[in-house]
């Protein structure tokens, strides 16, 4: 912080009597206050407390700046890893995905440390990469194991299977990756530099997420071979999820919504409707004295300060007036008509000032509004004193700027919320064109965004409901929403929601382009798919439940808003309200104008282009991409086996001879 910044010291001896003392000190850096000086400056007030005052700081030198401890990331793995024994059914399996965590999230922390050395990067810039990293980087590598696993039942060698694996659930992991660094780089529009560099160390976390899923992951693959699921643990592995000879739970929820489609969409939108509802009251507000720890000296010495001098006196208003054009004989009317409009605003308090400077051509005010810097009322005071300069100026022709902590809140209010549409617009319509070429269809990118305001409007329900309303108790504390959560929630959940877009509708997709009805398609992709993004999601949710835990108001409300945004994006918008859509539209899900299909390239997320490569030692002969049965890489004892091709056409135990004629 600057010279010269004030160190406020509050003392009481009666709830009547506070008294307020202003103290300048001479550090130049907030960087170098350090424990002993922050512990020196309160100790000053010893001798004041033993005659029986109580005595609290605010101000910079008693505000502490502590980075997330590491708690939150250890919790979260320790869950993750527990999922995927399950998952898996194999400790070792389990395990890879973890060691590609911490690979990805080491090499995205260095370049950020290493960034410092060239300009200053907000302390939250790990926090939010750590959340990112950690959680991308477990959910990729759980995708494309989960496929090598099943590429194993039908691949010649491991070799061949962690090829398989990569080159289909991997292309997936390219695009799903593409939308979160999109939507995370996308915040740099918003002109706020601390979220540029957060959106970008977030974004960098994203991209090493991909890279070792591409790289590291098919070398660890290739090293463990089929020991990897070895040995099966009992119970848990009793059968393979990939095995269609078993039914899953996910096939029966498939069935179910394929059956009732219309009445699982409508129930799963009125209940986000019901979540969204306290979303109306959203109030939004930066952290200060008042968002401290309870027991902090900082958020006591707001309170001290509230009961002797009111609540505004924590948000004073700086105005500044520029009376250079302001002939000398009208000075003083001119600063008197700016004190009367002041006073006039019924949400002010009082008004101290003129103070002019010594040339006369400029004066300083002091205004305390009536409500903290928070309330929505002093933000409405701001705006409409600085919309009363136009007149004044007409008249005197002088000029006024409005500063302080209350200023700014309002200021970067104001600014979040008018990036919010831009900013979607954009993040938006970029992913949409990836999910065209993903999925070869205009309907399914439409639905998912569609699908993506519903999650996000019931997610700032929710966060509005328990941290901004302390519904059910769980915040004993309720404080305004940060600010810079809605935009940043945006970006993230945006790109998370589409990665369970991608990684649960391509193999949608790739049942429907090798033939499979649309429902059929739905069914049998969701029996396959489900399963991962079950996993995934509730990997995602433990991990930023866990920064729950941090003492930060920030880090505790982004963590609950991330974890309720995964949870209703992945298990209502993706696993309900998007397959009932499928089951509903039927092939006109997957229609393409046939000018576009033309010039989309095909980017074969399906691996098409797969079939026939390698050689298959079970029988049944690989679909050609038009879903004829390939003479070359047929078996020459092919006789319809009940084995799943490696195209993963035929789930029910159709013959992969051919027969089964494509849609497309």
């Amino acid at each position: 912080m600057c010279s010269g910044a004030p160190l406020n010291v509050l003392s009481t001896d009666a709830p009547d009597t506070v008294g307020l003392l202003n103290v300048q000190y001479t550090i130049t850096e907030w960087a170098d206050i350090t424990e002993e000086v922050r512990t020196e400056a309160f100790d000053v007030a010893d001798p004041a407390r033993e005659a029986g005052l109580t005595v609290e700081l605010s101000g910079s030198i008693a505000m502490e700046q502590a980075p997330p401890g590491g708690t939150a990331e250890l919790i979260g793995m320790g869950v993750a890893l527990i999922v995927m024994i399950i998952a898996f059914g194999a400790i070792i399996a389990a395990f890879v995905p973890i060691i590609t965590a911490i690979v990805g999230l080491g090499a995205a922390t260095l370049v950020i440390l290493a960034g410092t050395s060239i300009t200053t990067i907000p302390t939250f810039t790990t926090f939010l990469a750590s959340m990112i990293g950690i959680a991308l980087s477990i959910d990729y590598a759980l995708f494309i194991v989960s496929r090598y696993k099943h590429e194993l039942t039908v691949a010649s060698s491991p070799e061949e299977a962690a090829g398989r694996a990569v080159g289909t659930a991997g292309s997936a992991v390219v695009f799903a990756g593409l939308t979160v660094i999109i939507a995370l780089s996308g915040l740099s529009i918003v002109g706020v530099e601390f979220l540029t560099f957060m959106g970008l160390g977030g974004a960098l976390a994203a991209a090493f997420a991909v890279i070792v899923a591409l790289t590291l992951m098919p070398a660890l693959l290739g090293a463990f071979g089929k020991s990897l699921f070895k040995p099966k643990l009992p119970f848990v592995a009793k059968h393979d999820p990939e095995d269609d000879r078993y039914s899953t739970v996910g096939q029966k929820v498939a069935k179910t919504i394929a059956k009732f489609p219309a009445v699982t969409l409508a129930a799963a939108v009125v209940l986000l409707g019901v979540l969204a509802a306290p979303a109306l009251n959203l109030n939004l507000g930066l952290p200060g004295d008042e968002s401290m720890p309870a027991d902090s000296t900082i958020r006591q010495a707001y309170e001290l300060r509230t009961d002797g001098f009111g609540e505004g006196s924590n948000g004073i208003l700086q105005i500044a007036v520029d009376l250079e054009n302001v002939p000398e004989d009208r000075r003083d009317d001119a600063l008197g008509a700016l004190r009367s409009e002041l006073e006039s605003y019924e949400n002010m308090d009082y008004v101290v000032g003129p103070q002019p400077s010594e040339d006369g051509s400029g004066a300083l005010f002091q205004a305390i509004p009536k409500g903290g810097p928070n309330n929505q009322d002093t933000k409405d005071l701001v705006r409409d004193a600085r919309g009363a300069e136009a007149q004044l100026a007409d008249e005197y022709g002088m000029e006024y700027g409005i500063t302080g902590t209350t200023a700014i809140f309002a200021d970067i209010d104001a600014k979040l919320l008018g990036s919010i549409a831009p900013y979607m617009a954009i993040v938006a319509g970029a992913a949409f064109i990836l999910l065209i070429l993903v999925f070869r269809s205009i309907l399914v990118p439409l639905t998912a965004a569609l699908g993506f305001l519903l999650s996000m409007a019931a997610t700032f329900g929710a966060t509005v409901l328990i941290f901004q309303e302390g519904a059910f108790g769980l915040i004993t504390d309720p404080q305004p929403i940060v600010s810079f959560l809605p935009i940043m929630l945006i970006g993230l959940v945006f790109g998370l929601a589409m990665d369970y877009q991608v990684f649960l509708v391509t193999r949608m997709r790739e049942e429907y382009v090798h033939g499979a009805s649309p429902k059929d398609a739905m069914v049998n992709g969701y029996h396959h798919g489900a399963r991962v993004v079950t996993a995934a999601a509730i990997i995602m949710i433990s991990v930023f439940s866990a920064f729950m835990m941090e003492d930060d108001i920030a880090a505790k409300s982004m963590g609950f808003a991330l974890a309720a945004g995964v949870l209703f994006d992945a298990f209502i918008v993706r696993m309900v309200i998007i397959p009932a859509l499928l089951a509903l539209l039927g092939d006109a899900a997957w229609w393409i104008p046939k000018w576009l299909d033309r010039i989309v390239p095909n980017i074969d997320v399906e691996g098409q282009n797969l079939v026939g490569v390698g050689t298959a030692t079970t029988g049944g002969g690989a679909h050609a991409a038009d879903g004829t049965a390939d003479a070359d890489t047929a078996s020459p004892d092919n006789t319809g086996t009940d084995s799943t091709s490696t195209d993963g056409t035929s789930t029910d135990g159709t013959s992969t001879d051919g027969t089964n004629e494509p849609k497309s």
